[in-house]
């Protein structure tokens, strides 16, 4: 397939480096947004609703609720398109689409028919991804349904900012215990945001008595209030009877990125990517350094997009390696990732443009879509971190890229 046929919205780059920014792992979200996917099943009348966000190469599944999936290929998703729209994308019947009809979830299991997506839209305007909801059977969804949705889906990018904004603050801590105060202050008129927009749901569903929304509603209110009391928690920690316990726990929680934690993510992430394409997948790390705490911002989304690149670029039976190595330096720690291929290389001509940020597009070996953003979003990554990438590659022998950052262990 050609990759011109791929829907890629203007400012792919920009909406790539926003949702780089958020600083997700995508393993870890399942249980932050159940209730929110649950809540758009019941609202819609729908079987299956998904939280979707789309890198580029793949749709990672956050959460879910009546199909049990935690990724795809970006080209093969519906909601590739729905990040184009303003509003919505709905399609009443997949299997007559010919967009969509020989996909694997319509034309087999579960056989949806149906589908309905809102985007994901940041308070910037960038569309990361999609909240859709899916049904066997084609839906008519009423204007109060439709709106309903909408709250949902602001209310998973509310809790996506907050969730890093309390990231923020646990790294702050564990630098700097005196900026403490200002960190908390900046989440609490968000998060207060948060519990009133419940507040104001649930009213609404009580007036057209939908117990069953409300039920879900009330979830949403009590893990809004969760988070502003964490915030509240932290305000009188800066009080010096609380302050220093209040720290060491938030330093607590904070600690536990090492390399085998780095690992494991890795593997669970890109594994399925691996097996589906019968390529051998391998991450290796360094035993001395491995349970050695240190910071993952930006991490899983520079090394990430580095595996999906070669897996794209390597064919069935070949080998992509990542090899994960933390030296201690006396002036600077610094972390060493390896990812190489057994793929088809990549010319002189190509090295040089994603050195200077210009990756282009190219199709991968089994006619995978590539949208050229991937490497020049890792370049970016990588330079803003005060990092340094090098590559080598031969033709039709593989590639190799090389990260080094510089690391605050804790």
């Amino acid at each position: 397939m050609s990759t011109s046929n791929a829907p890629v919205p203007a400012n792919e780059m920009e909406r790539l480096l926003g949702l780089s920014e958020l600083d997700i792992d995508y393993s870890d979200h399942q249980v932050t947004f159940q209730d929110l996917a649950k809540l758009a099943a019941k609202v819609t009348g729908t079987r299956i609703s998904l939280v979707n966000l789309i890198d580029s190469l793949t749709q990672w599944t956050i959460s879910n609720y009546g199909l049990d999936i935690e990724q795809m290929l970006r080209e093969d998703s519906v909601c590739q398109y729905t990040i184009m729209e303003s509003d919505h994308f709905e399609i009443g019947d997949l299997s007559a689409d010919d967009r969509f009809k020989d996909k694997f979830y319509v034309a087999g299991a579960p056989n949806v028919k149906y589908y309905y997506g809102i985007p994901l839209r940041t308070s910037e305007g960038l569309q990361i991804g999609a909240l859709c909801v899916l049904d066997q059977e084609r839906k008519t969804l009423e204007p109060e349904k439709i709106e309903l949705l909408k709250i949902i889906a602001d209310e998973i990018i509310a809790r996506l900012k907050t969730h890093k904004v309390l990231e923020n603050l646990k790294s702050k801590l564990l630098e700097a215990r005196q900026t403490q105060k200002k960190v908390a202050h900046d989440i609490r008129g968000p998060l207060g945001g948060i519990v009133g927009l419940a507040q104001i749901i649930r009213d609404q569903g009580d007036e057209n008595r939908m117990d069953e929304v409300l039920e879900f509603i009330n979830l949403i209110h009590k893990s809004g209030n969760s988070i502003l009391d964490l915030a509240e928690e932290i305000l009188e920690s800066h009080n010096e009877k609380t302050t220093s316990a209040v720290a060491q726990k938030a330093a607590t929680n904070a600690q536990g990125f090492t390399l085998m934690i780095f690992k494991d993510k890795l593997e669970k992430l890109y594994g399925p990517q691996a097996k589906h394409k019968n390529i051998r997948f391998e991450v290796n790390t360094s035993p001395l350094t491995e349970h050695i705490n240190f910071s993952k911002s930006k991490l899983l989304q520079i090394t990430g997009n580095l595996i999906s690149n070669s897996m794209k670029f390597t064919p069935a039976g070949g080998t992509v390696t990542v090899d994960l190595h933390l030296l201690i330096d006396p002036a600077k720690p610094v972390l060493h990732i390896s990812v190489r291929d057994t793929g088809v290389g990549i010319s002189e001509e190509g090295m040089q443009a994603i050195l200077l940020g210009n990756a282009s597009s190219t199709g991968g070996t089994g006619g995978e879509q590539g949208f050229g953003f991937g490497l020049a979003l890792v370049k970016h990554l990588v330079d803003s971190l005060g990092g340094k990438i090098g590559i080598t590659s031969e033709a039709g022998v593989g590639t190799r890229f090389e990260i080094h950052l510089p690391q605050n262990i804790y």
